[in-house]
């Protein structure tokens, strides 16, 4: 019976092992489960952080993209009325060029009227 007693003595030691063995794992396990865990809440406030910023941002591009948006409305209006000054000048200063024109040519039929008149005149007394 003593070798059946050393037999179990060896299993119990070599059992008592193998349970030391597991139990160095776990605890191993559980030491990168720890960290990997203290990692996890850093990357969640981390995302947490980059999400209210993400958000800010949006906030903040969405009025700055209105408030382009405006500018470019405002720009082409003012362009158009410009360009509207602009076409209304250039009549203004044909007309104002045809009338010129005119006075010129009415002043020259006058002087014309005024001489020829003279003439008349000056046939008339001699």
């Amino acid at each position: 019976m003593s070798q059946q007693g050393a037999a179990l003595q060896s299993y119990n030691n070599e059992l008592v092992k193998c349970i030391e063995d597991l139990c160095n794992k776990r605890d191993e396990l559980q030491k990168q489960i720890l960290v990997e865990e203290e990692e996890k809440c850093k990357i969640q406030n981390d995302l947490r952080i980059l999400t209210e910023r993400l958000a800010r941002i949006n906030e903040s591009l969405a009025k700055k993209i209105a408030s382009r948006n405006e500018y470019d409305k405002t720009i082409a209006e003012t362009e158009a009325a410009y360009m509207k000054i602009l076409e209304s000048s250039q009549t203004l200063l044909h007309v104002l060029k045809k009338e010129v024109g005119k006075d010129k040519t009415d002043e020259s039929r006058s002087d014309r009227v005024w001489f020829k008149g003279l003439r008349d005149l000056g046939k008339k007394g001699a």
